[in-house]
């Protein structure tokens, strides 16, 4: 078992960890559950309304601006996850995703970053294949028990609550890149 290194980041993070983590180059993010709490809400004109963690984005212009490449991969499609994407500069940005580990070759063609240098975000079953696929594997803390269990970090914080934030903080620690400007 390793050893926990300090760092300034909720619960403990191991040398392994922190190994795996300096591997990654583009971090895929899954939205609800992960970049939302999970939540829909629709009004009475068909519209889908969703609430995204103001910390989360700030974190993700922060990885961004230290050199990994951000994708958005969703089974849902969603207008207001593209305005999210836009406003955060998020380029690669992949809604209505079935299969999640789809859009692996397109992000590998277009980064030039193979699947092992990638790292996954989700809470949910559909996560799974692309964590079997990428080089390493995040679940936000309320995702499903099978998530969890399958993956290299779990998250203190839940999903829309600051998980994405601390997904990203680990990796600009592990990059040497801690403390960042919020």
């Amino acid at each position: 078992m390793s050893e926990a290194a300090p760092t300034p980041l909720p619960g403990p993070v191991t040398e392994a960890t922190l190994a795996k983590a300096r591997r990654v180059r583009l971090l895929i993010v899954d939205v609800d559950g992960t970049l939302t709490d999970g939540a829909l809400f629709y009004d009475d004109r068909g519209g889908e309304h969703k609430a995204f963690h103001v910390q989360d984005g700030s974190a993700i212009r922060a990885l961004a601006a230290a050199g990994v490449d951000i994708a958005i991969v969703s089974g849902r499609a969603s207008s207001s996850v593209r305005r999210r994407a836009e406003e955060l500069g998020v380029a690669h940005v992949h809604l209505g995703q079935s299969d999640k580990t789809a859009p692996l070759a397109a992000l590998t063609a277009q980064t030039g970053i193979p699947p092992a240098g990638m790292a996954h975000v989700g809470d949910d079953c559909p996560d799974l294949p692309l964590f079997a696929r990428v080089g390493m594997a995040f679940a936000v803390a309320d995702a499903h028990p099978l998530v969890r269990a399958q993956a290299d970090h779990v998250t203190a914080l839940g999903g829309g609550r600051g998980a994405v934030r601390e997904v990203c903080d680990l990796l600009l620690f592990a990059r040497g890149k801690w403390p960042r400007a919020s």
